[in-house]
């Protein structure tokens, strides 16, 4: 599940990404006075001495020897699940006044508890001091940290890449899976609770890890998940209407992002200037920037540090140069379609650079690897060829716009068809505009379910249908507009209706296997779904390893 699918949090929804088995094997107790004097709170007589060797929001995993933080949540407080924390061997409790109010009215709480105005706040700075996940002076990966509203799947998998065909050892954090050195895990958010994040962070150190990559959505930021992480460097994609049902404004959605580009997040920055929110981030960080010119937007090239030139295209991606202004210039590939590709490859090319690889080096692994065709789930995945056959978690307007003009073939007479649909209990805004670009790019438009959580999907759908009626009429377009669901449904009416010359755009779940569907999850892959599809129409699928070009 993704971060624009994700619940409320709650101490039975929070920490679930990782839990005990991310955490790293040897932790040097703190002394839980000595955590009481980083928060400014007195831990008075032999409590001071107790010792701490892990933190947890969540109750059910706690581990012996944890401080247990106890949050409000959505529906419950944590200081509601203490009894479970304790005896799952909490020495310790953090909360807030409400919580310590909580515990009070309960029978005596048999552990240390500590109160502070906001714990959550406090929270990340804790994890790093108890998991030791970036010890001053210390050996620690390098830790790249990419933000935006699309495009930071692919980057930290394309850096992950890169840093393998130089030989690195990685670990990757993010939407689709974690990795730290060993088998990939499922994620449930983009950027995991802050306890997970240094548990990682100190397990890859343990296992000797040289890098890594991590998403850092706008939600992690806000709710304090990357606190106590200091980025080496830190990537910036660009910035389209998303989440304003969390921030409100675009101007509040980006002062959000913005807070990475800050001493107290990272050490360096490559932030794409393709648009007005890149350029404007690149004048007020607060760290030393290097900036990117992509030919996404109206930066004129001389005024960025590396600019994408000479695009040509290669099978379904592309070739292109990346020139510094020095006039130093790199030859890369990416195998991915579509030109925010060419953005996302570029971003991670310069981050990789401006972590200290010399562009020789870089270059050589680039032409011996080919890191940038790997394919990444749910993101541009190709299922078939005949019909062409993507899978996208374009799931707002750029991204579905992007990924529409991507998909569209030179060939006489081929049409797109689209099946997608908006998540409910989320950014209303973005639903007849989803349905606007639809309708302008596409032949053939099918509205179906995304997950609609709490929300009636028929009240989704309409809305969607709105923009895309609206956009036909008003601008007199030929598409064929449809409304189908369930959403495996819609997809095989997307096959059923293909000629092996068109294209098939199943957008906005990418890699994601449950729907959310009135609190119950519904096993769904849009992947499973249309090679099954296509396989009961006799069109040949494709594995999903990698991208041939």
């Amino acid at each position: 599940m993704s971060e624009h699918h994700a619940p409320g949090s709650t101490d039975a929804a929070s920490g679930t990404v990782a839990g005990s088995g991310f955490r790293p094997t040897a932790v040097a107790a703190v002394p839980l006075g000595t955590i009481g004097e980083s928060i400014g709170v007195v831990v008075p007589g032999a409590s001071s001495s107790v010792p701490v060797t892990g933190i947890s929001l969540n109750s059910r995993t706690v581990a012996p020897g944890d401080l247990y933080v106890a949050l409000p949540g959505a529906t419950r407080h944590g200081a509601d699940f203490v009894s479970q924390a304790v005896d799952a061997g909490a020495v310790a409790v953090l909360t807030d006044d409400d919580g310590a109010r909580l515990l009070a009215l309960s029978a005596d709480t048999p552990v240390p508890v500590l109160v502070v105005d906001t714990p959550r706040g406090a929270v990340g700075g804790l994890a790093a001091l108890i998991y030791q996940s970036r010890p001053e002076g210390g050996a620690a990966p390098s830790l790249f940290g990419v933000t935006g509203t699309n495009g930071k799947t692919t980057t930290t998998y394309f850096i992950n890449a890169l840093l393998q065909a130089l030989g690195r050892r990685t670990g990757l954090i993010g939407t689709i899976e974690i990795l730290a050195g060993g088998e990939p895990i499922p994620s449930q958010l983009t950027t995991p609770e802050s306890t997970d994040v240094h548990a990682l962070l100190a397990l890859m150190r343990e296992r000797d890890l040289d890098a890594a990559s991590m998403e850092v959505s706008s939600h992690a930021i806000s709710f304090h998940r990357v606190d106590g992480v200091e980025f080496d460097v830190a990537g910036f994609t660009n910035l389209t209407q998303d989440h304003l049902d969390l921030h409100g404004t675009m101007d509040e959605y980006f002062q959000t992002k913005a807070e990475l580009f800050t001493a107290a997040h990272a050490k360096t920055a490559v932030v794409t200037v393709d648009d007005e929110w890149g350029r404007r981030l690149a004048a007020g960080a607060g760290i030393p920037v290097t900036t990117l010119a992509t030919a996404q937007g109206n930066e004129p090239a001389e005024s960025a540090d590396w600019t994408v030139t000479a695009t040509a295209p290669r099978g379904l991606g592309t070739d292109f140069l990346l020139r510094h202004r020095d006039g130093t210039e790199l030859r890369v590939h990416t195998g991915l379609p579509g030109s925010f590709n060419v953005s996302n490859a570029a971003l991670a090319t310069v981050m990789v650079l401006a972590s200290g690889v010399d562009a020789a080096t870089l270059q050589s692994a680039l032409d011996s690897a080919d890191p940038f065709t790997v394919a990444v789930p749910g993101r541009m995945q190709l299922v078939s060829t005949a019909p062409a056959a993507v899978v996208d978690f374009a799931h707002n307007p750029d991204a579905l716009q992007r990924a529409l003009e991507a998909v569209r073939s030179p060939e006489p007479g081929s049409r797109v068809i689209v099946v997608f649909g908006a998540t409910g209990q989320r950014d209303q805004g973005k639903r007849p505009a989803m349905g606007a670009i639809a309708a302008r790019l596409a032949d053939v438009v099918i509205v179906s379910d995304d997950d609609p959580h709490d929300e009636d999907a028929a009240a989704i759908r309409a809305d969607v249908l709105a923009g895309a009626r609206e956009a036909k009429e008003t601008d007199g377009l030929g598409c064929t507009i449809l409304e189908s669901h369930p959403r495996d449904a819609a997809i095989r009416q997307a096959v059923d209706m293909a000629f092996p010359h068109d294209t098939i755009l199943v957008a906005g779940r990418g890699h994601e296997v449950w729907q959310e569907v009135k609190g119950v999850n519904l096993a769904l892959d849009d992947r499973v779904e249309l090679r099954e599809a296509l396989t009961a129409r006799g069109f040949t699928v494709l594995n999903d390893q990698r991208i041939e070009s």
